[in-house]
Order: structure tokens, then sequence, then C-alpha cells
């Protein structure tokens, strides 16, 4: 197969997962926010050398995934809308990810769990704190309001940083699997 196809292959691979852990983690509260994205985002981070092309990885796992669940939903076969309000916001916020990996780049395993804590990290602090902002009468706009939006959002956070240390070395694995053809942890060059 040519190395064209095999980007194809990996790409597929990654809309998969991502559609997977959508529709088996998503609408489980307990699981909510268990996902790959935020590693797909760091991968193209770290790997893609064209800083403008790192973001076309994780936009089409995120658009393909969405997608699908909100095919499925229109359906009746699966609980909550891929498109939503506030969507585009999310994606930006998500892409955040990929800027950790620019900056970090995980060229060594210490790098990588960087790469995985502070990745999940940011979004939790951003996305939380535009909750908090937006909201209008659920959290007080104050230091003990955006506390309490904060302590909300924990489950979230362990989710996603789980997800990430988890899904970042086993796209690395993947990717130079289905791609180099071998099996190995590989950092970026």
């Amino acid at each position: 197969m040519k190395i064209q196809g095999k980007y194809i292959v990996f790409i597929l691979i990654l809309v998969v997962l991502a559609t997977t852990c959508k529709f088996f983690f998503g609408p489980d509260l307990a699981w909510s926010g268990f996902s790959p994205v935020i590693a797909i985002a760091l991968f193209s981070g770290i790997t893609i050398r064209q800083k403008d092309k790192s973001f076309l990885l994780p936009l089409l796992a995120l658009i393909i995934s969405d997608t699908m669940i909100e095919a499925l939903f229109r359906l009746d076969l699966f609980p909550y809308a891929g498109f939503y309000s506030g969507q585009a916001l999310n994606y930006a916020i998500l892409l955040t990810a990929t800027l950790v990996g620019w900056a970090l780049r995980g060229k060594t395993y210490a790098g990588l769990l960087a790469c995985s804590i502070a990745a999940p990290t940011v979004y939790f602090l951003v996305s939380n704190g535009l909750v908090w902002m937006g909201s209008q009468t659920m959290y007080k706009k104050d230091l003990s309001g955006l506390i309490d939006c904060y302590i909300a959002g924990l489950p979230f956070y362990k989710n996603s940083l789980l997800a990430t240390l988890i899904f970042l070395p086993a796209i690395l694995v993947v990717y130079n699997y289905v791609v180099m053809g071998k099996v190995r942890l590989k950092m970026a060059g």
C-alpha cells in the first residue's frame, strides 16, 4: 500500500475511534469526556511539521465523528445531537491541544507525559472558565462561583486526562504500525 493510502487508513482509524468513544462514553455522565480528540489534536501538533496543516486532522476527526453522531441522533439511535450551539467555540478550545503539541513537541517520554497533562488541563481551565462567564444563573459571578464551576467540571477533567494519557501513546503506536510498518512508540523527530 502506498504511503498516502496508509495515511487514509490511519485517519479512518482515528475517526472510528473518536466516533466509537462518543457513542459509548458520551451518554454516560460518569464517562463523559473520555475521548481521543485531545490526543488526536496533540498528535497533530507534535508530528505534523506544517503548522497550518496540523489543525486539519483533529478537525476532520471532530467533524466526521460529530456528523455520524448527528445521523444516529436523527435516526433515534443516540440520545443527543452531534451538532449543537457553541460547537465552533468548543472545537477552537479543543484545538488548543494542537498548540500544546507545537510548544512541547513530545520528543521524549517526559515530553509526551507533559503534553498529555497540559492539553486536557488547558481545555478544562478554558472551557470551564467560559462556562462560568457565560452562565446567567448556574454560577455566581464571584470567586466562589468560579470555584464551584471548576469543581463541577472535575469529573470531565479526570476523564479527558485519563483518555489523553491512554490515547496519545496508542495513537503514536498505531501511526507507526499503519504508516511506517513498525510497532513502536516514536517521538517526533
